[in-house]
């Protein structure tokens, strides 16, 4: 699955109105938030598994929605991504369940995700 979109994201200073957002509109059921990073898992009617989150950025990100690549070393990707003109934001991040991302930018200003589960 390496190189794949497998993950999608919604990032918000406001996840109770966010959950009520898009659980108006599309249905998605949320669950979890526990822990030290406020990251609830996103399920949607027919779905069997969740396919995203919700995550709390407590006003220390931007607000946005995107899209997350899984690869194979995040690292590696991240600075391919600056030898190909991209930005890398955030240095990798340990999320403290197995799984480490970044967030990107590409050549054009468009930010997306990028991570590997351990």
């Amino acid at each position: 699955m390496d190189n794949t979109v497998t993950w999608f994201e919604v990032a918000t200073d406001d996840p109770e109105g966010a959950q009520t957002f898009y659980g108006g509109l599309f249905g998605w059921t949320f669950a979890g938030g526990e822990g030290p990073i406020d990251y609830r898992m996103i399920g949607y009617p027919g779905g069997e598994q969740p396919a995203g989150g919700l995550y709390n950025t407590k006003g220390e990100f931007p607000n946005h929605a995107i899209f997350h690549v899984q690869v194979a070393d995040v690292e590696e990707s991240c600075a391919k991504s600056e030898a190909l003109g991209g930005k890398v934001l955030t240095k990798v991040i340990d999320d403290g369940a197995g799984t480490d991302f970044a967030y990107l930018r590409d050549t054009s200003g468009s930010v997306f995700g990028i991570f590997h589960r351990r």
